[in-house]
């Protein structure tokens, strides 16, 4: 039986899963793969979102948009309360076997940023326009692992931003009357 305390046999856990999974960034395509989809997730590609949708569907892009842009001021501070309040610091700091293969934005490691960002915002342009779920779910999922894969977050912060991203767009979509992701 195993004697080592709970939260112990965790954090190994999750240190563990972080090394598999920062092994696959060494080669050449998954780290050039993910670093590439890590850059659009910093704002690229949800600035792009949100101007297309309003080129595309004019006004009602443009509620879409704004929509989102509301989102992402409070997912922004949010995020950043819950980094000063927890100070992890990131894999690559606490374990040397774990390779940054990127510079990270910020010094801590909890809740993954891009991935509360990704899962917010994919779950309210999901229900503004549920047809783009077949780019914005693949792009999400590809976003959350390469925190992971890059070095820069353990599995479980991009586990609590999914859960926190996920409340955050519930919420959100619950306070604008008409749009629901189960419309």
């Amino acid at each position: 039986m195993n004697r080592m305390p709970l939260r112990k046999r965790l954090i190994a856990g999750d240190s563990g899963w972080c090394l598999r999974a920062n092994r696959w960034g060494g080669g050449g395509h998954s780290r050039s793969y993910f670093a590439t989809i890590s850059r659009l997730g910093d704002g690229v590609f949800w600035y792009v979102l949100m101007a297309a949708l309003i080129l595309v569907d004019g006004m009602t892009g443009l509620a879409a948009s704004a929509h989102l842009a509301a989102t992402g001021v409070i997912a922004l501070t949010l995020y950043k309360l819950l980094k000063r309040w927890t100070r992890r610091p990131r894999p690559f700091a606490s374990d040397a076997r774990i390779q940054a293969w990127v510079a990270p934005l910020d010094e801590f490691s909890f809740p993954s940023g891009h991935t509360l960002h990704a899962v917010a915002f994919s779950l309210v342009a999901m229900a503004h326009y549920p047809l783009l779920a077949w780019v914005l779910v693949p792009f999400t999922a590809s976003v959350a692992a390469s925190r992971v894969v890059l070095g820069l977050h353990y599995p479980s912060d991009v586990l609590a931003a999914t859960a926190i991203g996920s409340g955050l767009a519930g919420l959100s979509l619950w306070l604008v009357p008409g749009v629901s992701l189960f419309a």
